[in-house]
């Protein structure tokens, strides 16, 4: 960790950029005319300061940051910064993922479970410890505290009935009409059966760049009307290859005491998104391409992009835990909850 204390409620900067980020939006209101360049080459777009940068800037357009006036999800200077930001990580995921094959050869290649899994489910399942796990919600939970809110921003920018099916994806990843059912509140449920703190934003300070890098990508791809292909790729991504990542980890959390509360969010995520994999190919993709079949590379890309981000999260985790060490920026306190 950097060892600075951030501003009351916010994390601390991890570098110059969120230094800058930090430093500006609790500085008082947003002025007219300020602007804040990079303080230095942006040559780490995968790093800790980069992506706490961006993700603060991205909090501007979600729930806000603690203390921090409103009107800077708009000041020029600040979305000034941000757009270096966003085409610095950009082009990096581009060079790392292209070129990406055709869109059908990418769908196939999601469809194929490889036989031998390596992934962090498959390692919370066969040896995983309940500390494992812990690290493994508190990471997961900078997503699945807001789950499905960075897709959203791409409903308005697609139409006819590849919009109606992502609606109705969406809705049931909101509860369906019961808001008790909602999968942020299902995930803070199971946070708490594990003896970890649900409240969002809380663990900030300690995710490490690899998963913010997930979650920004998401709101990259969302805010960018350009990059709704993407955005829809992504989404196909998470959707068509979660039911069964989804078993293995309510076995395994079945497995480290979890209970009913620590297991329900994945318990739903089998059945749901065993359906949501169809409706996202067949009413999503299906339908997009018929409107606009140019979107088919912007699609695959989001797809592969997707793929580039988890693979380097997965890296990270089971490289610390084969290792001995934690995954986090700092180890949680022990709980015996």
């Amino acid at each position: 960790m950097s060892g600075l204390p951030g501003p009351p409620g916010l994390p601390g900067p991890r570098g110059p950029l969120s230094a800058a980020v930090l430093g500006l939006v609790t500085a008082g209101p947003p002025g007219a005319g300020r602007l804040l360049a990079p303080p230095g080459p942006l040559h780490d777009p995968w790093g800790e300061d980069h992506q706490l940068a961006l993700h603060l800037c991205y909090e501007l357009h979600d729930r806000g940051l603690p203390g921090v006036h409103p009107g800077w999800e708009w000041e020029p200077g600040l979305l000034a910064l941000r757009r270096e930001l966003e085409r610095s990580f950009l082009a990096r995921v581009r060079a790392e993922t292209e070129p990406v094959p055709a869109l059908p050869e990418v769908l196939e290649q999601l469809l194929t479970q490889p036989p031998e899994g390596t992934g962090p489910s498959h390692f919370l399942l066969a040896e995983g410890e309940r500390h494992h796990a812990r690290e493994y919600l508190v990471h997961r939970s900078v997503y699945h505290l807001k789950e499905a809110d960075p897709q959203l921003w791409v409903l308005p920018r697609i139409h006819g009935p590849a919009q109606a099916v992502l609606m109705a994806i969406a809705y049931d990843e909101y509860g369906a009409g019961r808001p008790e059912r909602a999968h942020c509140l299902l995930f803070a449920r199971m946070m708490t059966a594990f003896g970890l703190d649900p409240e969002y934003g809380h663990y900030l300070d300690v995710v490490p760049a690899p998963m913010l890098a997930t979650v920004n990508l998401m709101t990259l791809f969302g805010l960018h009307r350009v990059l709704r292909g993407a955005a829809i790729g992504q989404f196909a991504a998470i959707e068509i290859t979660s039911s069964p990542g989804s078993a293995r980890l309510a076995a395994a959390l079945e497995r480290l005491g979890g209970g009913q509360d620590g297991t329900l969010f994945y318990r739903e995520h089998i059945e749901a998104d065993a359906v949501h994999e169809q409706l996202v190919r067949r009413g999503v993709i299906e339908e997009l391409l018929a409107a606009e079949p140019e979107s088919a590379p912007d699609i695959a890309f989001g797809i592969a992009a997707a793929g580039t981000a988890d693979r380097r999260f997965a890296d990270h985790l089971l490289g610390c835990w084969r290792a001995g060490r934690t995954s986090l920026r700092s180890p949680l306190a022990d709980s015996s909850s």
